[in-house]
């Protein structure tokens, strides 16, 4: 690949930035300040600080511009046509008990379509980046999703409903119908780093309910771009508002939204 756009430029730098902050609390975790948001969710200082880090940077690069951020919500823009989708840190959980896998996720949508997408691992220092029409990469190696076709032999990734949420036995329904088909099943709590895997080919697939759109709006680019597909999990046309998602390669995304939907009736 050549040089990254400007807009690519703009958005990698201040995923770094912020990853930067990040690592600097991921080193000395046991200290941070944590409140709870509800059942198992956490909000920590770090949340926060790469949150205001990435809030200024981008309103400083592109002025005017509107925001949907997980701990601020929605910031209205005097540009009504573009709108960045920020999940600060994605993947808090593993991040406060010290587990090297969480990451920046940053989103861009004009017009109502995503159009851009960086997730970044600060940990593994692994930069994950997609423009509409400029492929998906790892900083500078293209990325293409698995071309397994053969679900017994596929890798699928998923998350499931964590304490006070509902949708366990849906879930456990969806996991009977596709766990005792696949080479394996993994959970390792980040949304956008499962897409950006996806995206990758280091997993076949990925479904999960009710997400947000900071989880996943920018995972949606790197698999699109990444030649994959991405899908409404019950069939339905916004993901971002359902938050019911499913990707992989063509194979792999009709196997599992076939077995989703038998785990419904």
């Amino acid at each position: 690949m050549g040089a990254l756009s400007p807009l690519l430029t703009v958005m990698t730098e201040v995923a770094a930035r912020a990853g930067r902050s990040l690592n600097r609390d991921f080193r000395d975790v046991e200290h941070l300040q944590v409140s709870r948001k509800g059942p198992a969710d956490f909000v920590s200082i770090a949340d926060k600080k790469a949150e205001d880090i990435i809030y200024d940077r981008l309103t400083q690069a592109r002025p005017g511009y509107g925001f949907l951020m997980e701990e601020r919500g929605v910031v209205e823009g005097t540009d009504r046509s573009h709108r960045w989708i920020v999940d600060p840190l994605d993947g808090t959980l593993n991040f406060l008990h010290g587990m090297p896998h969480f990451a920046v996720s940053i989103a861009l949508e004009r017009e109502g379509e995503l159009v851009a997408g960086v997730i970044y691992n600060p940990a593994t220092d692994e930069m994950f980046h997609a423009e509409k029409g400029r492929g998906a990469w790892l900083s500078d190696r293209r990325l293409r999703v698995a071309s397994r076709k053969h679900f017994d032999e596929a890798v699928i990734a998923t998350g499931m409903p964590f304490m006070g949420k509902t949708g366990h036995a849906r879930f456990l329904k969806e996991l009977h119908q596709i766990m005792p088909h696949t080479a394996g099943i993994r959970r390792m709590g980040s949304a956008a780093l499962d897409l950006a895997w996806v995206a990758a080919g280091r997993y076949d697939g990925f479904w999960e309910r009710n997400l947000k759109s900071w989880d996943i709006a920018a995972g949606i680019v790197l698999v699109k771009e990444a030649g994959g597909f991405v899908a409404e999990a019950d069939g339905g046309e916004d993901i971002l508002r359902t938050g019911n998602i499913a990707a992989g390669n063509e194979d792999m995304l009709a196997e599992l939204t076939a077995r989703l939907k038998k785990a419904s009736v």
